[in-house]
């Protein structure tokens, strides 16, 4: 159950590589942390279609998709709690990315920082400024704008590198809002369209240093690998972390060390306190790099057994995508319908009946209460007299005129959905309140949705 004070994270990992360490200790640890708690909505997806931005390798996409959502459940992620899902299972998000595109201001674009880094390298070698500079590229931070505003998301938690990107997701969001703003709301859509997202930083979690002392990155090849691999990758690649020349018995520095970094991020205050205190006493560096592997591997070694059982039955983890993408898509299509209609791509039947409403202004939209054999019910029925919803039956009159309200409250069309090709259904706290007639073609059921979301506009109307 959510309520007011729930803020809605949205996380995403790019499927364009395997999962390391910093990826653990820097992302993925402390956002299952924080979707353990009852204050936070959390939609965490696998950004695939950004990856197509960054990888032409189809199969590296491919395995990169199954490892990291491996990698995610492993580390504790659990589905009934989240929304887990592929950002390509989501048709919805490309097709907002286009509504975006049409009032991104190419200027705003200019100014990405990715965008500008592969201007500045092209010019530096004398090339042409754009040369192999792709379209996707440019249009990157639309998409991620789309992955933010489609579900509303109050908080995205970002490296500072990626800042920029939300600062961009709030510009676009706040042009859409202010265009089509009022199209929205006369559409059925309550307050803006768009909430506008904010960066969250958190200063806390740690930046783990690579093989070389630089952060620890796919793009400069010095990562400890999390899962793949097993405990002898992760030895091998904590053997290649560069050290200073100080031989055994010498002091060693903890402050200026990868390996005491590495180390405090994963033990408590009393280990890395002890573990300080040996490199200061002189401990070797093989033996630091010893004690380090068998510290992450404590940690670690669960999840890899959990990892392994995972990837070795792919379709399970397919099973919680495609679920996770069926509660994200009931969030994300019933905005999605308004704005079409916000943006004047509605069906043209609901065109039409605005036209024959305005003929019609002496007639209203009217609830009308009955009782049949099965208990109380009500109709919505439309201006011209059409039956557009039908009520449940109730067991007595006060809790069916209770249930009446909630059709003429705000967002009732937001939760008016399309269940088959015939029919379609008003939902009050997950159940069907309402349902509408059966339609043979499925242009009727949509014609008949849009003269009814139009309806519940105009009952909220009368009634305020």
């Amino acid at each position: 159950m959510h309520v007011s004070m729930t803020q809605r994270i949205l996380t995403g990992i790019t499927t364009s590589g395997t999962p390391h360490l910093g990826n653990y200790v820097g992302m993925l640890r402390p956002a299952v942390a924080a979707s353990r708690r009852d204050d936070t909505d959390s939609f965490f997806f696998l950004a695939d279609y950004h990856a197509l931005i960054k990888c032409d390798d189809p199969a590296r996409v491919a395995r990169s998709r199954l490892e990291i959502a491996a990698t995610w459940l492993a580390c504790g992620l659990d589905p009934a709690r989240v929304t887990f899902y592929r950002q390509s299972d989501i048709p919805e998000i490309p097709e907002l990315t286009w509504l975006l595109t049409c009032v991104t201001a190419k200027g705003l674009l200019n100014r990405a920082h990715a965008y500008k880094a592969a201007i500045d390298q092209n010019t530096a070698k004398g090339e042409d400024p754009d040369a192999a500079i792709t379209a996707g590229l440019y249009m990157y931070p639309v998409l991620m704008a789309a992955d933010i505003l489609a579900f509303n998301a109050n908080k995205v938690p970002v490296g500072r590198d990626q800042v920029q990107h939300i600062e961009m997701a709030r510009d676009i969001g706040q042009r859409f809002n202010h265009i089509y703003g009022k199209a929205w709301r006369t559409a059925g859509g309550k307050n803006e369209p768009f909430a506008l997202p904010e960066a969250v930083i958190d200063e806390n979690v740690a930046t783990l240093p690579g093989l070389d002392g630089r952060k620890m990155s796919k793009s400069y090849d010095n990562t400890v690998p999390l899962f793949e691999g097993g405990a002898k990758a992760t030895r091998e690649a904590i053997a290649k972390i560069i050290t200073d020349s100080r031989e055994p018995g010498e002091p060693k520095d903890p402050d200026s060390s990868s390996l005491f970094a590495i180390f405090r991020a994963f033990a408590g205050d009393t280990e890395s306190r002890a573990f300080r205190a040996e490199l200061e006493s002189g401990m070797g560096w093989g033996d630091a790099k010893k004690k380090l592997c068998d510290r992450i591997e404590q940690d670690v070694a669960p999840l890899r057994e959990r990892y392994d059982t995972l990837m070795a039955h792919p379709d399970d983890i397919e099973d919680a995508l495609r679920e996770g993408a069926k509660k994200a898509r009931a969030v994300a299509l019933p905005r999605l319908e308004i704005m079409r209609r916000a943006v004047g791509l509605g069906p043209l039947a609901a065109a039409g009946s605005k036209a024959k409403a305005a003929k019609k202004a002496d007639k209203r939209v009217r609830l009308v209460s009955f009782r049949d054999s099965e208990g109380f019910r009500f109709r919505l029925l439309g201006a011209d007299g059409e039956e557009l919803l039908l009520s449940r039956a109730f067991a007595d009159p006060k809790a069916a005129g209770q249930a009446s309200r909630t059709l003429s409250s705000e967002g009732a069309t937001e939760v008016l959905k399309p269940i088959d090709a015939s029919r379609f259904v008003f939902i009050q706290d997950g159940e069907i309140l309402a349902t509408s007639a059966e339609f043979t073609k499925l242009a009727a059921r949509d014609a008949a949705l849009e003269r009814t979301r139009a309806a519940l506009v105009s009952l909220r109307e009368t009634t305020e």
